[in-house]
């Protein structure tokens, strides 16, 4: 069973827990979440596959995850960007903060989560037990979909976009 690290509101750790359990519970948790950006600025979204226990079938950033026990918040989005779509490229911490969402099935998301930015025109090659579909969006077209369709987008990346869209999308700019 997979386990996620447990911290208080500072990130400090402070135990783990099986990662399925901790949903149940709503207990913070470390996490990543990866925004991969192409040449034209356009950001790779993923569409989680159908088996998965919460947020299925619903588009989110390029990849996200969970540390494991002992590895960095580095080491964790490099590999699960590649283990989820098949991409290497450099990543940059951008900012981490704090949420909490309610999930289908009385799950609650609560996690303390740091956020990675990158740029590849890599054409994706994502894997099927993680990945339902992917593409690219531009920042203008992704704001008008999420207001439009909102139940399709996991609720963290509808956080991240609320928050941080012009920080996401100008960082790239910079790269």
């Amino acid at each position: 069973m997979e386990q996620v690290i447990l911290v208080d509101s500072n990130d400090v750790a402070v135990g783990t827990m099986e990662k399925q359990q901790v949903h149940v519970e709503g207990l913070l948790h470390r996490a990543i979440s990866v925004f991969i950006f192409n040449a034209k600025n356009e950001l790779l979204l993923q569409q989680r596959a159908a088996w998965k226990y919460h947020s299925a079938l619903e588009w989110t950033n390029t990849c996200c995850s969970h540390p494991r026990p002992g590895e960095s918040v580095e080491t964790a989005a490099a590999r699960r960007l590649m283990e989820e779509m098949g991409i290497q490229c450099t990543l940059t911490k951008a900012f981490a903060f704090e949420y909490k969402a309610d999930l289908i099935n009385g799950l609650t998301e609560h996690e303390y989560d740091h956020v990675f930015v990158g740029v590849s025109d890599a054409v994706p090659v994502p894997n099927g037990q993680e990945v339902a579909d992917w593409k690219y969006m531009s920042s203008s077209d992704l704001k008008k979909e999420i207001e439009e369709k909102p139940d399709r987008f996991t609720p963290w990346f509808k956080l991240c976009i609320a928050e941080w869209n012009d920080e996401l999308f100008n960082r790239n700019t910079n790269a």
